[in-house]
């Protein structure tokens, strides 16, 4: 489908907006994230003002299986327990971190070695992934001081009707995805 015939809303729509480098809103498993090409640094930025959220802090990377997340992590350091305890919670709603290549950009990691990943069971996450052909990066589509959009109509309260958004439902959790680290096994956020 060419993109003069990709209706906004559409995962059609959302996966040519990526590839222009653009912030989009799309459901996760609790809330609407904001998603961008993690490759692209004009991208991260642009989606770390509309969040008004320091580079420093890192982000999270969204994908549809793990093969999308090997570019970005250091795989090789993790021991087979460490992975199976991942691959057990996975897909769903559990967000990983885990040690960062050295190649991976500071964007994404901001000022920590590691970076936080997760593989989504949710099919419309998993679909843009796949149309994509790499992982996305999600941090909660809201503005500072504002709760996290729970809705599409919300996304566009918040960020206008021009903002890019995939209009489908959330997958009904009411928490967000709970965060361990993967080499101590602690537990960094309750989901």
């Amino acid at each position: 489908m060419n993109q003069s015939q990709s209706i906004p809303g559409s995962a059609d729509f959302c996966i040519e907006q990526l590839k222009q480098q653009c912030v989009i809103a799309y459901p996760t498993e609790a809330v609407f994230g904001l998603g961008c090409d993690p490759d692209s640094e004009r991208a991260v930025m642009a989606l770390l003002q509309l969040k008004q959220r320091p580079v420093e802090k890192g982000l999270i990377l969204i994908a549809a299986d793990y093969t999308q997340l090997t570019p970005y992590i250091d795989d090789e350091q993790l021991t087979a327990e460490q992975r199976e305890r991942m691959f057990a919670s996975w897909p769903g709603p559990v967000t990983w971190v885990v040690p960062a290549r050295s190649s991976t950009p500071r964007w994404l990691t901001g000022r920590f070695n590691s970076l936080a990943i997760r593989v989504s069971n949710h099919s419309d996450v998993q679909a843009l992934c796949r149309g994509f052909g790499k992982p996305l990066v999600s941090t909660s589509a809201n503005l500072t001081g504002m709760p996290p959009c729970r809705t599409a109509a919300e996304v566009t309260e918040q960020f206008g009707v021009a903002f890019p958004v995939l209009q489908a439902a959330t997958g009904g959790r009411l928490n967000p995805s709970e965060i361990r680290d993967v080499l101590s096994g602690e537990l960094i956020r309750q989901g």
